[in-house]
């Protein structure tokens, strides 16, 4: 399978287990990112899906248990690009644990004062996920059970989604995957290897405003999430993209 170009993959790959207290430039860095200015880098690949399926596929055809994370600013595709691997590949070769089965429930951010940035970084049970990843990667356990979050209702379901021992590759995908916050710094270095999604701002704001207006928000609620907690958020996770092994704009 060819290799991606040099320019946007990290030559060390992720096997090397780089420890957080190594990754000290997010969040509080001094220079910015090189995705930051636009929340797009200067030289990401382009990609097919069908491409990345092949590269997942390398992964899961290892030998042994691999964790995939796909990452990347709201509304750059990374649950329906997840998707489409996991179903391209099938339950033999592949499980999806979305990030998202960690958010915190409703009523904990309003007792904290967090639902209006419902979301954010600190909106996530980060520990929890942490030692799910673990669980995934010792395979100690027949099925690991791991949650699922419902968006009609905006809240996690616990146990929604097992992961059988024997399944090769686990992906999962979320904004924070690379952050460097807490006890999301543990995050990178329990994933094989890591993807960040590109797309340009214009159409990531659609997609948002789309989104947000399918589950219920009006026009102007949409666009008014959109352009505060969700841009923060982008901004955010743009100061991650240099840790990435991956940094890919897809196509069909």
């Amino acid at each position: 399978m060819p290799e991606p170009a040099a320019a946007a993959v990290r030559p060390s790959g992720r096997n090397t287990a780089v420890g957080p207290s190594a990754r000290t430039d997010v969040p509080g860095k001094d220079e910015p990112s090189a995705c930051e200015e636009e929340h797009v880098s200067p030289n990401p690949v382009t990609l097919s899906t069908a491409e990345l399926v092949q590269r997942a596929r390398g992964l899961a055809e290892s030998g042994e248990r691999r964790l995939l994370g796909i990452t990347g600013a709201p509304g750059t595709g990374k649950s329906t690009l997840a998707r489409a691997v996991v179903d391209a590949l099938g339950p033999e070769l592949s499980a999806l644990v979305p990030m998202d089965g960690f958010h915190l429930a409703n009523a904990t951010l309003i007792a904290w004062g967090r639902r209006n940035r419902k979301g954010a970084w600190d909106t996530f049970d980060a520990d929890g996920f942490v030692h799910l990843l673990r669980r995934l990667r010792d395979q100690a356990e027949e099925y690991v059970h791991a949650p699922d979050f419902d968006r009609d209702m905006e809240e996690s379901i616990g146990s929604a989604r097992p992961v059988h021992r024997d399944v090769p590759l686990v992906v999962t995908e979320g904004n924070y995957l690379l952050y460097g916050e807490g006890a999301w710094s543990q995050v990178s270095e329990l994933l094989d290897e890591a993807w960040y999604l590109e797309l340009d701002a214009t159409t990531r704001h659609e997609r948002l405003v789309r989104r947000h207006e399918q589950h219920g928000k009006t026009h102007a609620e949409a666009e008014a999430w959109t352009s505060g907690s969700d841009e923060a958020n982008a901004a955010l996770v743009a100061a991650t993209c240099d840790r990435a092994d991956l940094r890919v704009m897809v196509t069909p």
